[in-house]
């Protein structure tokens, strides 16, 4: 199947998941990333901000701004597949920030006061989110390449990539997904299973 169908697909699938089940599921996914060796030995990590068909990501920054991790969000440039990942302060930071076309929250392009992670040191976990994934570590986004040209970008100027760590609801986890040669494999996917 090619990749935009299975996006089609997999978006009408997500629509079908009950907000109560969403919420409680991904309650589960949350406890499990933060139980997580990996979690628990990075410092400084990368959270999507949760669109409505994704797993809702409130609970663990809440656990991350506890446990005293530096947090970082991603702030895309909808002209580009330019991606930043930008300093996220606290929960209230968080509420403050403006809604994307994708109603999504980011700080404005234009907000240079935040710390880039890019330019001081990098990221050691990014969690991300996608639409589907396999247990070997495929991973299909959403179309715009941001995550891929991020992990680039972040091994040519660092050296080394972040773990990545992907969120999954147990439907999201299929057999095989179609990839190409640019697309990169996810280290781990937590899912509610």
């Amino acid at each position: 199947m090619a990749k935009q169908a299975l996006r089609g697909k997999m978006k009408i699938l997500l629509a079908q998941i009950s907000a109560e089940s969403r919420e409680e599921r991904s309650k589960l996914i949350s406890a499990k990333v933060t139980a997580n060796d990996v979690y628990k030995r990075s410092q400084r990590i990368a959270v999507f901000l949760s669109m409505k068909d994704e797993v809702e990501t409130s609970s663990i920054l809440t656990a991350m701004f506890k446990d005293k991790k530096q947090c970082f969000i991603p702030r895309y440039d909808m002209t580009s597949r330019d991606m930043d990942m930008v300093k996220l302060h606290s929960l209230e930071d968080m509420r403050n920030l403006p809604r994307t076309k994708w109603d999504i929250l980011q700080p404005a392009l234009n907000d240079v006061t935040r710390e880039n992670a890019m330019n001081t040191g990098g990221l050691d976990l990014i969690l991300m989110p996608g639409l589907a994934f396999t247990n070997t570590g495929a991973r299909l986004g959403r179309g715009k390449g941001y995550y891929d040209t991020f992990l680039n970008n972040h091994k040519s100027v660092l050296g080394k990539c972040p773990v990545t760590m992907a969120l999954a609801f147990s439907e999201q986890v299929l057999d095989t997904l179609p990839m190409d040669e640019h697309d990169y494999l996810i280290d781990y996917i937590i899912s509610d299973q």
